[in-house]
Order: C-alpha cells, then sequence, then structure tokens
C-alpha cells in the first residue's frame, strides 16, 4: 500500500499529496532522483515529515544513508532508513548529497549549512514547483486553491465517446481569471496532448469532448484519462464535473457518471457482479508516476476475506481493463464486490455490458476512519427519522427501480435497514423492513414488488432486530426500461435531511449558522444527446416546510440568465422536471451547447438526479446530481 495521506473527513485534503501528485511535479521529481542516484549516498532532512509520501510517489533515490529531523520526539521513530536520527548527526553522515524535504529550499540551506557533510550537495524540494503561471496563491506554494486538480476518464474509441461538462463556478467567489491545464494520457500512460483552456467567466459553461480534441490534436482513437487542474479559481479548490459517455457510429450506449473523488484510498465499494447477459469491466487507472506492482491490488466479495490479486503490473498512468469475470468466475448479480486499490488510484469506474450497450458509474470511497455510533440508535426526536438516503423511483409502468444497500466503512458489519416509500405529493405509499443485513449480504430490492407507484424512496435505520450504525448509509440504484432493456444506475450516500436541530454536521447544508437550509444544483443540458431532465426529491427526516420554492433559471453557454420559472414540491415529494417543457422553445434554443439550468432553493434541501433521455431508442442516463 503506498504509503500517502490523501484524506481526512476532519482535516480535508492533503496539499502535499496534490503537489506531489501533479505530472509536472512528478516529471521533475524524475529528474532530481536520477541525479541523486548519479551522485552518491543521500541524507534526508525531514523538518516537516514529507519525506514517506515523496519517497512513496517517487522513483529510487538510490543509497538512503539515512533520515534526519530536529524535533527530539521524533528521533527514533522508524523511517525509511531505520529509525530517524538527530540533525545534529548529519555531519558525521558522509552523505554525498543531502536532500531537505522542503519546498522552501533556500532557507533551510541556510539555515542548516554549517550541519553539511563535507564536500555534499545540498538540494530540495524547490525544482518540483509548478511554474508561477499555474499557481493561484503565489506566495504560498501549499496552499489548496494552487491544486485544484482531479481526474476524468476520457475515451473515443469503439463507438463511445465521453463529455465532460461543468461550470466557472469559481467566478461567483470571486475567480476572475480562471483557465485550465489539461493533460490526457492514452492507455498505456504516455501523454497524448498537453494544452489549455481558458474559462470565460460569470458562470459559463465548460464543455470537453473527446471527439474535439481528438479532432484538434489529430489523435487515433484513444482510451486513457484526462488530468484538469484549474488555475485562478477562488472559493474552494474541488473541480466538480459531469461525465457524458455516448455512443457513436450506431453505438446506442448513454451513460452520466459525475466528478471523480480526488484522494486515493484503500479501498472502494458498490462494484456490481455481473448478472445473466453482462460483462463487468473495472477501469483502473494508475493516477501516479509510479508503477503498480502485480499483485498489490484485489478483489473480493463484500464481506469476505478471500482475496483474488490482480495479477498484472499497471505502469504510471496507465489505464487497464480488468474483467470481474476473470478474477471472480463465479459471482453472480447481486453480490457485491470490494475493490482493495492500495491508494494508488482516483476513485475508479466500472463499465457494464449488456445487450448491445454498456453503461458506466463509479465506486464510491469505502471509509477506514469510522466506527459505529451508539448515538444514532438513540437520536433526539426532534431528528425525526434521522439518516435518509433519497432515490426516485421512476414510473413502474416504464421502468424497474431496484436499490441495493452497500457497505461503505471498513468497520460495518451489518446494515439495518427500513425502506420507506412516498409519491410524488409526499403521501406515503409503501414500507417494508430489510432487516438487519449482514456485510456480505446479496439483498437487491425490486420496488416493482411493493406496488408502489412512482415518486421516490428513502432508506433509514430500523433497530428493530439490532444492528449497529455510522451515519455512511450507502446504496446502488438500478434503473431498468421495460421496454428496450436500458440500463442506468448511481450510488450516494445518506444525510440527515430538513431539520432545524443538528446531529454531528448533519444537516450539510446550511447557509451560515443554523437555520437556513439551502440548495444550489447543476442540470447540464442534453447538448445533442437527448432530452435533459432531473428527478428533484424534498426529503425530510422532520416535517419542515409545507412546500419548497424552487426557482429554475436557464442558463445559456456563457452563463448569462436567459429565463426563470418556479416550483413548488411537497414536503417528502418530489418533482420530474424537464427543461424543455418548462422553458420556451427559442430560449432553449439561445442556450445552445454548454446550455444548463441552475436550480435554486434558500426554504429547504432538495436532492436531485439528473440525466438524459432519447425518445428514439430509449436510452437515458441517469446519476446523482452535485451543487455549486
Amino acid at each position: 500500500m503506498l504509503d500517502i495521506r490523501t484524506y481526512d473527513a476532519q482535516a480535508g485534503g492533503n496539499v502535499l499529496y496534490k503537489a506531489l501528485a501533479h505530472p509536472l511535479a512528478a516529471e521533475a521529481l524524475a529528474g532530481l532522483a536520477a541525479g541523486i542516484r548519479a551522485a552518491g549516498p543521500v541524507a534526508v532532512y525531514d523538518p516537516e515529515g514529507m519525506f514517506a509520501m515523496l519517497r512513496a510517489l517517487g522513483p529510487d533515490l538510490g543509497v538512503l544513508e539515512g533520515v534526519y529531523v530536529h524535533d527530539t520526539l521524533r528521533v527514533g521513530q522508524e523511517s525509511a532508513a531505520g529509525p530517524a536520527r538527530a540533525l545534529t548527526d548529519l555531519p558525521e553522515s558522509g552523505a554525498a548529497v543531502v536532500l531537505a524535504a522542503t519546498f522552501d529550499g533556500a532557507r533551510t540551506g541556510e539555515r542548516i549549512a554549517h550541519l553539511m557533510p563535507p564536500g555534499a550537495r545540498f538540494v530540495a524540494l524547490d525544482a518540483l514547483r509548478l511554474p508561477d503561471g499555474l499557481l493561484t496563491v503565489r506566495e504560498r506554494y501549499l496552499d489548496k486553491l494552487n491544486f485544484a486538480t482531479n481526474h476524468a476518464f476520457f475515451r473515443d474509441a469503439d463507438g463511445l465517446s465521453t463529455r465532460l461538462v461543468t461550470a466557472n463556478y469559481w467566478s461567483r467567489y470571486g475567480a476572475a481569471a480562471v483557465r485550465l491545464w489539461l493533460r490526457l494520457f492514452d492507455a498505456d500512460g504516455a501523454v497524448l496532448a498537453t494544452w489549455e483552456e481558458t474559462v470565460p467567466g460569470d458562470e459559463a459553461a465548460i464543455v470537453i469532448d473527446s471527439r474535439a480534441v481528438r479532432a484538434r490534436f489529430g489523435l487515433k482513437p484513444f482510451v486513457g484519462q484526462l488530468f484538469v487542474h484549474a488555475v485562478g479559481v477562488a472559493g474552494h479548490d474541488v473541480v466538480k464535473y459531469a461525465l457524458d459517455t455516448y455512443g457513436t457510429d450506431g453505438n446506442r450506449s448513454l451513460s452520466v457518471t459525475h466528478d471523480a473523488n480526488a484522494w486515493p484510498s484503500d479501498r472502494y465499494a458498490n462494484l456490481p457482479a455481473p448478472d445473466r447477459g453482462e460483462d463487468v469491466v473495472l477501469w483502473v487507472q494508475n493516477s501516479h508516476a509510479v508503477p503498480i506492482p502485480a499483485g498489490a491490488m484485489s478483489l473480493n466479495r463484500m464481506g469476505r476475506e478471500t482475496h483474488v490479486p490482480i495479477a498484472r503490473a499497471v505502469g504510471p498512468y496507465e489505464t487497464v481493463a480488468i474483467r470481474v469475470a476473470d478474477c471472480l468466475p463465479d459471482l453472480a448479480w447481486p453480490a457485491q464486490i470490494e475493490f482493495r486499490s492500495g491508494r494508488h488510484v482516483v476513485r475508479p469506474r466500472y463499465e457494464v455490458t449488456g445487450g448491445g450497450r454498456t453503461r458506466i458509474a463509479h465506486l464510491n470511497v469505502e471509509r477506514a476512519d469510522l466506527r459505529p455510533d451508539p448515538g444514532i440508535r438513540d437520536l433526539a426526536s426532534s431528528l425525526g427519522r434521522g439518516y435518509l438516503l433519497p432515490f426516485p423511483i421512476l414510473d413502474p409502468a416504464r421502468f424497474r427501480t431496484i436499490v441495493q444497500p452497500v457497505p461503505m466503512a471498513e468497520s460495518q458489519a451489518d446494515l439495518p435497514l427500513r425502506l420507506d416509500c412516498f409519491d410524488a405529493a409526499g403521501r406515503p405509499t409503501g414500507q417494508k423492513f430489510l432487516g438487519c443485513l449482514p456485510r456480505d449480504h446479496d439483498l437487491a430490492q425490486d420496488l416493482a414488488e411493493l406496488g408502489v407507484p412512482g415518486g421516490h424512496g428513502e432508506l433509514v435505520y430500523d433497530f428493530r432486530d439490532g444492528g449497529e450504525a455510522d451515519g455512511w448509509l450507502h446504496a446502488l440504484v438500478r434503473f431498468v426500461a421495460r421496454d428496450g432493456g436500458h440500463v442506468a444506475e448511481t450510488s450516494f450516500g445518506a444525510h440527515i435531511f430538513n431539520t432545524v436541530m443538528t446531529y454531528r454536521g448533519e444537516p450539510q447544508s446550511y447557509s451560515g449558522p443554523p437555520p437556513g437550509l439551502t440548495t444550489r444544483l447543476f442540470l447540464k443540458g442534453g447538448n445533442g444527446l437527448g432530452d435533459a431532465f432531473c428527478c428533484l426529491i424534498y426529503p425530510a427526516s422532520n416535517p419542515w416546510r409545507a412546500e419548497s420554492r424552487t426557482v429554475l433559471s436557464l442558463h445559456d453557454a456563457a452563463g448569462r440568465t436567459l429565463a426563470e420559472t418556479g416550483l413548488r414540491i411537497a414536503c417528502s415529494g418530489s418533482a420530474m422536471v424537464w427543461p424543455h417543457m418548462l422553458f420556451a422553445a427559442d430560449m432553449l434554443e439561445r442556450a445552445g451547447q454548454g446550455g444548463y439550468v441552475m436550480i435554486r432553493d434558500t426554504t429547504c434541501r432538495l436532492f436531485g438526479y439528473h440525466g438524459v433521455m432519447r425518445a428514439s431508442d430509449g436510452a437515458f442516463s441517469l446519476d446523482h446530481m452535485f451543487g455549486f
């Protein structure tokens, strides 16, 4: 497992990880390491505890003489070269090179000049710094805004293309000159193209289409990954996007997934085993410039400790398709699979092929830091039903809606759950206790068996048969068209929704101190793939306002508001939203490619699922929405 620190729920992302994992920093680190290896033994001064991550993400430095620290409490602690030594011992090290694991080389070198071994050369990490033109906050290198980066699965091959869509939401926080630095890697990890794109201001759309990229650079068909670095941002360092995968040249495929979590994890969950007639491929994309050794990653049935190693090595930035049936040949839907990635990859995608179509979705980060919370069992009555996981129930005459609870923390041994269903007006339509499900359960509840109408369902904790909870409740939801068999699926987690009272940071949608729940959701346009739509859900753990006061504004590609309309959704109700039915045709035409709808509500928190539906062949996509 890579010795890296990436993301912590309390502290947020580790900026050093992003600084070292950036492709330009990785290139510079390779050159620095080559020079160190050629010079001879190296002593490392590690003032800030950076060296373990530097070593994990970089090539071999050669003969490592020792690791030196100035903190007496760290002396003797295990390091990459045995117990850490006192900095005062550095002059006797005999090292030819002293590497200071810091980006502040000039000041550090001056301060320890009198401790340098005779004839030794001093180097630091300054050579790894990104060019000033790629920095948002030049005066503070390890500022999180300097590393607003993310990865995207990107493909233009075999009748399938991809399109990344988002908007310049940083402009709302004061960013005036945002641009994107982009690097495209092919399946072997080779660089296909590196370029920059200027991002218009005022919340303008951002659209990067694989066909346009391929034509621009004269590329052959490719499958790989796109590294995105947003420069000049404000507000936050998260790069959010929706990613369409769509068929060309007669391929009828259509699916959508959202931004990858930008932090590698030990484990990922909600990888489904193949159903009859399906083939499931796990796309493993090495997020780093160091190879993944053969056997360093594995698959296992969720809840079972029999691991099947991925036998092949994966090179730097390489993209590899791992066929699930080759690793776990006897496993079939509704069995679930856990992917142990060793922190080598950013949240991976999986692709399901069946009936001549493909659908693509993402795995979710499985939390290693969570433990069961006894307080959830005895939540105050003011929090009502507590944690809810809302999802749409599409028109039963046209679609099957299937929900499968997924363990999403390493410590989850069971899931005590109930399913509550509501119609569009917020009236209860059905309920089912799902049981205290074991970690290796294979339940996939088809809502058709409950005979409920369209609307939405909510998974909630129910402790009647015991069990534990940690608030990190997740599920995979699958939607199957009855006519034509097209399928879409998505996954997300639970929150406490729309309560005045709070519990451990929930609800999360307060604008300022509570109360004051709000909604801001992004609905991308169909962009020539079909009719855009979304299902907006007004979940309430405890009764909130009787109706939402939702405003939908249509924006063109430049971010200008073209039209607005209002919507009222009943508490515990839902609404299907079709922009082509809400806005005039001439307005939609003016919105054009990249046009989108912002969904705003200052009275409650709504949750949504968005997609595109194509009338010509019944293809549709569906995934949960995100906000800016």
